[in-house]
């Protein structure tokens, strides 16, 4: 089954396109991953997944129910947690959870709510504020509130930002547990480690279209080999070699460069070639492609 059907979906702020025609599938059970810069248009995709803004165009269904036309069969499906804190200040934290089952029309779900706490290490603040709680203990409830109803669709949007590591870990453990039970999840994250980590397919959106869609594996192969990064102590990377240089850092020495590589002979040319040119090599590392790199590419020429 389709966990979620993106299918030609469009929106628009005034003169600005934030949504081009986006369309993607995501089955039952995928881990997924949506990626891309500031801009471009992420965010306003899992509004309009959630509900919480209408497109100019196209539909999207969770679980075959229209977020529009059938939108509380649609809501039950899906839990998301969102980029902000958003917070009501008047009740503990596990008055907070108990009042978010209602909304779902779910009573005596304080197992469950225990449960959900005690994964998320939040069992020691149940009787707390949330007013009283710090930014990773308020983003932790968030966590919480999406999945107090057992959604089968949970939409992750940046949920590790700016919290500590003890979260991350904590966090990507049971979202791991709730997705080999059979619980569709999507990620977007600028943390692209965590994506490469966790998600089996990816979806790259850039200035509000999608130009990548594929698993990570079959991603990681199309990029081209491997990278020689190369810091060189006196010289000049000869002008012949300069087109293997990808994604240039304007913020790395101007002696430092890394090159792509197809196969391990090519490396000893190169090393051959900098060696007749008069180069001295100061330090050398060969690095497989990754997610970054991938994601380096796209964004800079819209295509791999």
């Amino acid at each position: 089954m389709t966990a979620i059907q993106i299918t030609n979906v469009e929106k628009s702020y005034k003169s600005l396109k934030a949504l081009g025609g986006v369309s993607l599938a995501i089955e039952e059970g995928e881990f997924f991953g949506l990626l891309g810069p500031n801009g471009a248009g992420k965010t306003t995709l899992i509004s309009i997944i959630a509900g919480l803004i209408r497109p100019d165009g196209g539909s999207v269904k969770i679980h075959g129910h229209d977020v529009v036309g059938d939108f509380r069969a649609a809501r039950k499906a899906l839990g998301v947690v969102p980029q902000e804190l958003v917070f009501d200040p008047f009740f503990t934290v596990r008055e907070t959870l108990r009042l978010q089952s209602g909304y779902f029309g779910l009573n005596n779900n304080d197992r469950w709510i225990d449960e959900v706490m005690e994964n998320l290490d939040l069992t020691g603040k149940a009787d707390t504020n949330m007013r009283a709680l710090s930014g990773g203990m308020k983003r932790r409830v968030l966590v919480a509130q999406a999945l107090v109803h057992k959604p089968p669709v949970i939409v992750l949007d940046e949920p590790t930002a700016g919290v500590d590591v003890e979260l991350r870990q904590t966090l990507w453990k049971f979202i791991a547990r709730l997705n080999r039970e059979g619980h569709t999840v999507v990620l977007t994250t600028h943390y692209l480690e965590e994506a490469q980590a966790m998600c089996q397919r990816v979806a790259m959106l850039k200035s509000g279209k999608v130009v990548a869609l594929d698993t990570m594996s079959a991603l990681i192969r199309r990029i081209s080999g491997s990278q020689l990064v190369l810091h060189l102590k006196s010289g000049a990377l000869p002008a012949d070699l300069r087109h293997l240089v990808t994604h240039p850092d304007e913020a790395a020495p101007p002696n430092k460069f890394s090159l792509r590589v197809n196969e391990y002979a090519e490396v000893e040319k190169i090393l051959a070639r900098l060696r007749e040119s008069g180069a001295v090599i100061d330090e050398m590392q060969l690095q497989q492609a990754d997610l970054e790199d991938i994601f380096l590419q796209i964004m800079d020429k819209g295509t791999l």
